[in-house]
């Protein structure tokens, strides 16, 4: 979407979140990013809402790994906060997500099963302590963000908008009945190689 976007003369600047703790969004978001000679900026997870404050960000899009019928959607751990950021200093927040991440089996988000990872990922740093020994840790890979603090869905049959738990099913029902187009162009990686 934002390669798109860039190869349709729009210039803006994307500030990244680091995605802490595997770091996908350093490794692969940023690199993908820098390949597509989109001006890019790396922050730390925590410091989005100082940007927002400042205004520097004027929308944000994360992506989705599940989303319920309803309009909940699960995607990697500090989503939730971002929404919540956004919706605090009236900033857009879209949800990027093919229609196949749609699970219309799921009513509500509190139905998406939220992984727990290996808590040395906080712990450790490349096989070494940071934290105290004996310390307990908490980490979910994931995060659900309430259909509530959600914009709208950019899918590859459109733009969706609220009520989420109508035009999401009519996606499956009457194709592009619910959507409103924008002009998009094949998707790419540039390439891209395993970060």
């Amino acid at each position: 979407m934002i390669y798109a976007a860039w190869d349709q003369g729009k210039r803006f600047h994307v500030f990244v979140d680091e995605t802490r703790p595997i770091f996908q969004g350093c490794r692969l978001t940023a690199w993908e990013l820098v390949q597509g000679k989109i001006s890019t900026t790396v922050i730390t997870d925590s410091m989005a809402g100082v940007l927002m404050s400042k205004g520097k960000v004027n929308l944000v899009i994360v992506g989705a790994d599940r989303i319920a019928r309803n309009g909940d959607t699960a995607n990697k751990i500090g989503t939730y906060s971002l929404a919540v950021l956004s919706k605090w200093h009236h900033i857009p927040f879209y949800v990027a997500a093919p229609v196949s991440t749609l699970d219309l089996t799921l009513a509500s988000g509190s139905d998406i099963p939220i992984e727990e990872r290996d808590v040395k990922e906080i712990t450790h740093f490349r096989g070494y302590p940071i934290a105290p020994e004996g310390v307990k840790g908490f980490n979910p890979a994931f995060d659900v963000t309430p259909h509530s603090l959600i914009h709208a869905f950019i899918t590859e049959r459109g733009l969706i908008r609220k009520p989420f738990h109508k035009n999401l099913k009519k996606m499956f029902t009457t194709p592009n009945s619910c959507t409103e187009r924008f002009e998009t162009v094949p998707y790419r990686t540039r390439n891209s190689k395993e970060a």
